[in-house]
């Protein structure tokens, strides 16, 4: 795994880890991580990071729009 060090200006007043939830809700919403990993990265629990996923209005069910459409229409 990667260590990153970013410099972040005090005036964002961010924790280490509301950054880490912010980096970890990205990937996992571009499909860069499966929940287990995002929750990892993030430092909770599969459950806890779901559970937060709806505070940075990211969906639990990460699929795209034309996936669900699709599944729809062969119902």
């Amino acid at each position: 795994m990667k260590t990153l060090t970013l410099t972040v200006p005090n005036s964002l007043d961010l924790t280490n880890k509301d950054l880490s939830m912010l980096i970890a809700t990205r990937l996992y919403e571009q499909g860069k991580l499966s929940l287990g990993q995002a929750a990892d990265l993030a430092g909770l629990t599969k459950r806890s990071f779901a559970e937060l996923l709806a505070k940075y209005d990211i969906s639990i069910f990460n699929f795209p729009a034309s996936d669900i459409a699709n599944d729809v229409a062969n119902a």
